[in-house]
Order: structure tokens, then sequence, then C-alpha cells
């Protein structure tokens, strides 16, 4: 099969890489569209020290395994628990100790013509939900995890910070969970979206920080976490989005000072995101900027790593609209 695979040091898209075999708890996915992601930008600098096939944002559909599944167009959870220990016993499987990771952690991903995927992670997409929409699955559910961790009351005063496709996400869900949100970003382009849906934004050029009771750092970029601490008032919550190759040197003082709850904030649960999509309740498909064939992969990344960019898609499998 074609993939975009990483070896550590380069990426090259490879036509004859051996494609993944299903198994009894793993279904054969062909990859309709797949998303880059900051976090897939993140791995060509060595985050996590991945090796092997890049991407876990995708729609496909079932081409092997269970009667019940063929042929279905799916989505799927990305952490692959034992099903074993605690963790996955208690629902965990995002915190499994032994966990793959598809596309970050031991597990090939979806920058390929095909995936293996648990078939404990599958989800259907209703019918009403378009290729482009749907591949939103995995980051919007990332934006609802928020609201799995804390409780958001009605005029919360809300700071995000970056207005990247995460941090875009992010503020859409909380603006419909009723947070009274500012977006705070770069590009003005990307923060009109959030205009548009009715919230405040404003560039950072021109943001004079005032203290929320929420604040989400989104940022990805190793000063957004300083920012964040700066914009958060005491007994505030500060919500971690970014996850980086670099390591950061801060003080963590005044959040002791300030007595700041640090909520990490990484994957999320499905249907709320598929119920999202599936009701049209956030513009997921004004992000996009940009779809090429996979074995364009390398000047698809290069055009996702430019500052500004919007969504990039792959078209995974040749012959699929």
């Amino acid at each position: 099969m074609r993939a975009l695979h990483w070896d550590g040091h380069n990426l090259r898209v490879q036509e004859q890489y051996p494609a993944p075999q299903p198994s009894d708890e793993r279904a054969l996915v062909r990859v309709r569209l797949a998303g880059v992601c900051s976090t897939d930008l993140q791995i060509l600098k060595g985050y996590m020290d991945f090796q092997g096939i890049p991407g876990h944002e995708f729609v496909g559909e079932v081409h092997e395994g269970p009667a019940e599944w063929m042929g279905k167009r799916v989505v799927a959870e990305i952490n692959f628990g034992c099903g074993r220990c605690e963790a996955c016993e208690r629902g965990m499987q995002r915190h499994c100790p032994t966990r793959q990771v598809m596309g970050i952690l031991g597990a090939d991903g979806s920058f390929a013509e095909y995936v293996a995927v648990p078939l404990a992670n599958l989800h259907p997409v209703p019918d009403s939900v378009s290729d482009e929409a749907a591949v939103f699955t995995e980051p919007l559910s990332a934006a609802f995890e928020i609201l799995e961790q804390i409780p958001v009351q009605p005029g919360i005063q809300t700071v995000v910070l970056g207005d990247g496709k995460l941090g875009l996400l992010c503020a859409f869900v909380l603006h419909q969970a009723g947070a009274a949100v500012t977006i705070v970003g770069r590009h003005d382009t990307k923060l009109a979206l959030a205009r548009k849906a009715g919230m405040r934004a404003v560039n950072l050029s021109d943001w004079q920080s005032q203290a929320a009771d929420l604040v989400v750092e989104a940022t990805g970029s190793p000063d957004g976490l300083q920012r964040a601490l700066a914009a958060v008032r005491p007994r505030g919550t500060l919500v971690l989005k970014s996850t980086l190759a670099e390591d950061h040197t801060l003080s963590l003082a005044p959040l002791v000072i300030n007595e700041v709850t640090v909520v990490g904030s990484r994957c999320g649960l499905f249907p709320p995101a598929l119920a999202a999509l599936a009701h049209n309740r956030i513009p997921v498909t004004a992000l996009i900027e940009a779809a090429y064939p996979l074995a364009a992969g390398l000047q698809a990344l290069n055009h996702a790593a430019r500052r500004g960019t919007r969504k990039v898609l792959l078209r995974a499998a040749s012959g699929i609209d």
C-alpha cells in the first residue's frame, strides 16, 4: 500500500509499504480522508520519538472485519489499550500504561491507504455527516473533553489562547456551552470565524490581558504557557492543550500563590463530537484550507507547517472522491 513514513529523520512516501493485517480484535479500515494535526508536525521534530506512519485524524470504511462492520463508514479513537489492566477495566483505555497511540506511540497511523484499528475503538459515522466533517471527529472530541473534565457555568469568563485548529474548536465548544469566550490569536482570517459565531476575537498584538476564570492554552508554542499563567485569575482554572517537543522552563510559583487549578486535557469521547457534527453545530468544514492526494504527502505537511494555515487534508485511498 502507499503510505507516508517517518523513520525518525526523514519523511517519505512509500509505494510498497506492508499493509496492516486484521485480526479477531482489529479491523482493516480503508482510509478515505486524513487530517494533518499540530501533533503530527511535532512528531517530525522528535515528539514521542515516534517512527512509522503518522496520522490519527481520519474517516474511512471497514475493508476487512466482522460482517456487521463491513463497508461501514467509521472514525476511530486513537488510544489502543491492553483491555486487561486496572485503567482499561475502569474505562480509561486512554491512560492504559501499555497503550499504543495511533500514529504517535507504537502503532502506525492514518497517513496511508489502510490502517488497522481495534474493533472497540470504531464508531460509525452518521449518514448526514460528510467525510470532510467526519475527519474532525478526533480533534473535536478533544475540545469536548474540556466539558467532561470541568464544570463550565453559563457566562464564565473564558480566554482561549491560540487560533489554530484545536484552539478554534475549543472556542466553538465552550461558546456553545454558554461560556463568554474571548479567543486570542495571530491570524485575522481565522479569528473572523470565531467572530462570525458570536465570540469576541482579538489579535494577540492588540490583546490586553484581563484575568479570566477559565483559560485554555492551545497555542502550540513554547511561550503560550507563560501567557496563559498571566491570564488566569486567582482560583481560576487553566486547561493545557498544547503538546510540544521542546521542554518548558517556567516558574510554577504563580500556580501556588494564586491557587490555580491546572488541568491537562488530551483525548475525548467520540459520541459528543459525532452528535455535534450530525446536527451541524460546529462549522468544522470552514477550517479546511486544502486537500492533497497521499502521493503529495510531503507537500501537504509542508503546507500544514506554514504559520496561519487552517486544516490540511490527505485523500488517502485512490478511487474515493
